[in-house]
């Protein structure tokens, strides 16, 4: 039986920051648009962090099931380690799901039924990454999807949980967070690059190679910062974003100077701090421009 440490790293909690960044990004969006809702905020938060950790567990329990878990570098595993059964990862994803669910029912009651379809999807997003007969992130489409829930889906529709419209600003401020999440994905692959080709998991990271993806995570790190300083064209206090660019030097030396293994563990942290800090003062700069 897994011990409770166990069941917390096996969550992954250095994936949160792409629950949290969003959630506040599309908060400070709504602020800016003069309809921040604090109750529909946090509900939406609980929602995020819900699924994200959902999808972690999930993750465990299919690649465990599948063999991929079986010789990794990185987070616990707690089916390819043996610490927990794949009936128990199952259970506890399941668990995650039904509270994001009842969080999300309340959401919805709140603000909107049409959050119960958008919540249904990003369910069915979340389970089918690695898990059913056709698992997207075996494809090279984990980057894509990523791209659309942890970035578009998630910032738009917090804001239109508090305002009850889908504004454009929501929708630009939602692709900096997007790219950062992605780029969390991105380095983590490229830690497993070894281990996912010979199981024949065919994520992106495989199938550009281990320097294209190297300069890929790089891109999408100033592409992120890049659509930051557009938005400040029109709001500049979105510029306050920009501080935590500094952040990017430290992962983007490991990943470009070519490290490997518990490097890129390092890499991975500092993505997450990076994509949170900046989701902090990017809220925080739109929330000023309202």
């Amino acid at each position: 039986m897994a011990t409770p440490a166990q069941w917390v790293a096996g969550a992954r909690p250095r994936t949160l920051p792409a629950a949290l960044a969003p959630v506040l990004v599309g908060s400070g969006a709504a602020a800016a648009l003069g309809g921040f809702r604090l109750v529909p905020a946090l509900l939406a938060l609980l929602v995020a962090l819900a699924l994200q950790v959902a999808v972690n567990y999930a993750n465990d329990h299919s690649d465990g099931k599948r063999g991929t878990d079986a010789d990794r570098v990185g987070p616990m595993r707690l089916v390819g380690s043996g610490a927990a059964s794949a009936r128990q990862v199952l259970v506890a994803a399941l668990l995650s799901f039904a509270v994001a669910g009842v969080a999300g029912l309340a959401l919805a009651a709140m603000s909107s039924w049409w959050l119960v379809a958008v919540g249904a999807v990003c369910i069915a997003a979340a389970w089918t990454y690695t898990g059913g007969p056709l698992p997207y992130g075996y494809r090279a489409l984990g980057e894509v999807f990523v791209f659309v829930f942890f970035g578009l889906v998630a910032v738009a529709g917090t804001t239109f949980a508090q305002t009850g419209r889908v504004e454009g600003l929501a929708l630009a401020a939602a692709v900096p967070v997007g790219l950062l999440s992605v780029a969390l994905l991105v380095v983590n692959n490229l830690r497993d690059i070894a281990g996912d080709a010979v199981v024949g998991k065919r994520t992106l990271a495989v199938l550009l190679g281990d320097r294209a993806t190297r300069l890929f995570y790089v891109g999408l790190l100033a592409g992120a910062f890049a659509v930051v300083a557009a938005i400040g064209v029109v709001r500049p206090w979105a510029l306050l974003g920009l501080l935590a660019a500094p952040l990017a030097v430290p992962p983007s030396r490991i990943v470009l100077s070519g490290g490997r293994g518990p490097a890129l563990i390092a890499a991975l942290q500092a993505t997450g701090l990076l994509t949170l800090v900046t989701g902090v003062l990017l809220a925080a700069g739109l929330a000023l421009s309202g």
